[in-house]
């Protein structure tokens, strides 16, 4: 069976890894072109850096529509893709195998189509999420239903913890879905449009907290947004990233909702509509990201 391979960030290197592990032909890796980097000249892909490591052929087209890309992917012969955290892909990419391209989604679609989809599970204050293997089709994220597997969302996981487990659990879901199209035993299914929510991309100015919402909203907004983009306010006329953050529905209220309060040592606190988040973890502009006991050694409020 032959591979050919799509992919760019940390979280596609293990379903690559996988599939090489357990003896599949990787035909080429397509991945996207290096970034100018300043200083550092160009930057690689994680995932051009390891198929370079294990000697697989490399292919960044800047347009997959170029008919020289075509060409060339076509003369892989490639009997499926595999499609792991890239770029939308036109038609004549994702139909050309015969077995169709499968593409691993970071929600159990149909819920949280999209850019997001770990980012909004979160916010959103869902308790569940998980990943899904699907066959590519016009619509974004719409295509035929292969296999799933469910992650439970802890109280205040971090959308980059939840994206460390998430990138292990898609790697094995990859790797069944690829033996289960192999074998001819996977049967997909159509995804129940009633069910289907979205998670649109997420901008830097749209990551501003409203502090005048329920404590736990704000929370769920803060640790959704952890590490990337980052929720942020403003601290002293300085914008400051919060990454980690507790929920205190304990100490009376008092004040109005984005109101800061500190004992100067351990901890700081600011007030929402119904209580308080403690700040954990911070940034404010021109420092480093720290504990707050740090920050509130070398900073007056």
């Amino acid at each position: 069976m032959r591979i050919v391979f799509m992919g760019t960030p940390d979280f596609a290197v293990p379903s690559l890894a996988i599939l090489l592990e357990h003896g599949y032909e990787i035909s080429a890796v397509i991945t996207a072109p290096d970034k100018p980097g300043g200083r550092l000249g160009l930057i690689q892909s994680a995932v051009k850096k390891f198929a370079l490591e294990k000697g697989l052929r490399v292919l960044q087209p800047e347009k997959l529509k170029n008919p020289d890309f075509l060409s060339e992917l076509r003369a892989l012969k490639a009997d499926l893709q595999v499609v792991v955290a890239f770029r939308m892909l036109p038609e004549l990419v994702w139909d050309m195998p015969p077995m169709g391209t499968l593409n691993l989604h970071g929600s159990l679609l149909p819920k949280y189509r999209g850019a997001a989809p770990i980012n909004w599970a979160i916010i959103r204050g869902e308790q569940e999420t998980g990943v899904t293997t699907f066959l590519l089709q016009h619509e974004i994220d719409t295509g035929d239903l292969l296999l799933q597997e469910k992650l439970p969302i802890g109280p205040n996981d971090t959308a980059g913890e939840i994206h460390d487990r998430m990138m292990q659990l898609g790697a094995q879901l990859v790797l069944k879905t690829v033996q289960g199209l192999e074998k001819g035993v996977l049967t997909p299914r159509p995804q129940p449009e009633t069910e289907a929510t979205h998670a649109p991309k997420i901008f830097t100015e749209t990551c501003e907290i409203n502090f005048d919402q329920p404590t736990r909203d704000v929370h769920n907004f803060i640790r959704g947004l952890s590490p990337y983009p980052t929720a942020w306010t403003q601290m002293d006329g300085k914008n400051c990233k919060i990454f980690r953050s507790n929920v205190d529905l304990e100490t009376p209220l008092a004040g109005q909702p984005g109101d800061f309060t500190s004992d100067g040592k351990s901890w700081l606190r600011i007030a929402t509509r119904d209580g308080y988040v403690t700040v954990l973890e911070l940034q404010l502009e021109g420092k480093k990201r720290m504990p707050v006991g740090d920050f509130l050694n070398g900073y007056r409020m």
